[in-house]
């Protein structure tokens, strides 16, 4: 009403009756069932679709990058390979790679796993990231690994001492503190050392002299910056790779560059003209500019955003590889979490996860994500290309008699758009048992008509015992809305396929058993349908006997 008024207030004379008919609209739009609806939508005013559409486009567009030029353009990706990428970690590659499209440059990937001992690789997840970074669509021109980098580190690390940007210390951590918390740090004894003696020292650590927290090397900062964590912080520091082996590398060194070092060092070496990444590392920029000004190096240019959150799911990387660490968990790609695995599993596409990422952008803020907001994307993109499955869950038979043919075949679109094909299923007469939700069981009172789904309309004859009574009607959808009939999904008994729907719900996976239709066993091993009036899934696997005879199905419900 408010629309129609502003657009045309000649008509603001006339409300009550504009009202009348826009009741009268709005009443027999939502008696078509939600396939109508959309067949309808996309048949008639498809300009709405359009308009939708290139709205969207419009808002994915990125802000220009600061100082940047097309083809200069260099940026990264740099995860740590301790457990597979998550939501959270996909948002700066999938913003460097957009950036690197945009400018015609190039993006970096590098394995940033340079402490064996507190986040300790996982062999696998080298492999695993980069599949879901080309499942993602996203191309690097160059590849790094930072463990197999170690001996520039160390050239580095000559250089900074040598120049007297840098120290060795050999006292004990609380000793460090105190002078630190006191503001006293440009007199620490450590601090004081002639560049041979630190060179000596080092040389010392890297011949194995001292053990793990006898010595690190720390980068000279402003000894009275006014945070902390900036004064003075250590560069490299000392692992017992025996204990804390490296799965790429072993026990080869026992020296280790922190992440500011090697993340620092790389991005200059690597031409990085631009880095994207939270803004909980603002600290570590101030941190890496030091070692850029005592190299005389020009540090790259830094856009800082927010943490993303997905709500429902859990995001943090630790939390996450302590679930499957404990064995609590199907895998890195358990439904449950919000890896990008785990939603690739749970039916989700590269293109919703991409569009997510984009509407959010770079901001500073924070951005919460609302679960119903990922899956309006995902429903959106999988909707026109997902067949359309009749299934039911918690089954309940029902006894349908004087049905008035022998064998009828109803041939049923997979899709109301009808680029999907069709399937065929056949009831025979003169009576049939067929499966239908437990959760339709409210609407099935005695003399009352049900539409069966795309088939015919049968009358509840009693519903004290299973299976429940019923009997033919009559086959017209005109007769079953002028009965006001309920439609419901149903599936035939002969032709029940079993099946097992697992749900998603937090930290639980809620499993419910159910009939799918005959056309299911067609079905393959990560393919997306829609199951009506249930909502979306992926086929997670299709089990057979010895024979090839589908037995069961398992699906992993996606979203509504």
């Amino acid at each position: 009403m408010g629309k129609i008024m502003a657009a045309r207030p000649d008509l603001r004379p006339y409300a009550r009756e504009v009202a009348r008919i826009v009741a009268e609209i709005v009443k027999e739009v939502n008696s078509l069932s939600s396939e109508e609806q959309k067949r309808l939508l996309e048949k008639e005013y498809s300009w709405v679709i359009e308009a939708r559409k290139q709205k969207e486009e419009k808002e994915k567009t990125l802000p220009p990058l600061p100082g940047a030029e097309e083809g200069r353009v260099v940026t990264r990706f740099a995860p740590n390979p301790d457990f597979a990428i998550h939501l959270g970690n996909a948002r700066p590659a999938i913003l460097s790679h957009e950036y690197k499209v945009m400018y015609k440059g190039k993006l970096i990937l590098r394995f940033e796993d340079t402490d064996p001992r507190t986040k300790t690789p996982l062999p696998e997840a080298y492999e695993l990231i980069r599949r879901d970074l080309k499942w993602l669509g996203i191309e690097w021109d160059e590849e790094y690994i930072q463990s197999l980098r170690m001996k520039i580190y160390y050239d580095i690390a000559r250089k900074l001492l040598e120049k007297g940007c840098a120290y060795i210390d050999d006292l004990p951590s609380q000793e460090y503190r105190k002078y630190r918390d006191k503001g006293l740090l440009g007199k620490y004894p450590p601090r004081l050392r002639s560049i041979e003696e630190n060179l000596e020292l080092w040389d010392k650590m890297l011949e194995g002299h001292f053990a793990e927290g006898e010595a690190v090397l720390r980068v000279k900062t402003d000894p009275n910056h006014p945070d902390p964590s900036i004064r003075d912080w250590v560069a490299f520091r000392i692992i017992d790779t025996g204990k804390h082996p490296h799965p790429l590398v072993g026990d080869k060194y026992v020296v280790w560059p922190t992440y500011n070092l090697a993340a620092g060092v790389d991005d200059h070496l690597m031409g990085v003209t631009h880095i994207l990444r939270a803004k909980e590392h603002m600290q570590n920029t101030e941190k890496q500019k030091y070692v850029y000004k005592c190299l005389g190096w020009k540090y790259p240019e830094v856009i800082h955003f927010g943490r993303l959150k997905l709500e429902g799911f859990i995001m943090s990387k630790s939390a996450l590889k302590k679930l499957y660490e404990a064995g609590t968990a199907s895998g890195i790609d358990d439904p449950r979490f919000a890896t990008i695995a785990g939603l690739r599993r749970r039916g989700f596409t590269p293109e919703a996860i991409r569009r997510l990422i984009l509407e959010v952008g770079v901001k500073y803020t924070d951005a919460s994500i609302s679960f119903a907001n990922l899956a309006a994307i995902n429903r959106s993109i999988i909707d026109p290309k997902a067949k359309r499955i009749m299934a039911v869950i918690d089954p309940v038979p029902v006894l349908i008699e004087a049905i008035p043919w022998k064998e009828e075949v109803f041939e049923i679109p997979y899709h109301p758009n009808g680029k999907l094909g069709s399937r065929k299923i056949t009831v025979r007469g003169p009576q049939a048992t067929i499966y239908v939700s437990s959760s339709d069981l409210e609407t099935m009172e005695r003399n009352k008509v049900i539409r069966l789904m795309e088939a015919f309309n049968i009358e509840i004859i009693d519903t004290d015992k299973k299976p429940i009574k019923a009997k033919y009607h009559s086959r017209s959808l005109d007769e079953a809305r002028k009965h006001n009939a309920p439609i419901i999904q149903w599936v035939v008994a002969e032709h029940a396929t079993p099946l097992e729907l697992v749900v998603p719900e937090g930290l639980e996976l809620r499993r419910e058993h159910g009939f799918a239709e005959e056309a299911a066993k067609s079905l393959r091993r990560d393919e997306v349908v829609q199951f009506v009036r249930i909502g979306f899934a992926r086929i997670d696997a299709v089990e057979s006997d010895e024979e090839g005879n589908v037995r069961n199905i398992v699906a992993i419900f996606s979203h509504e």
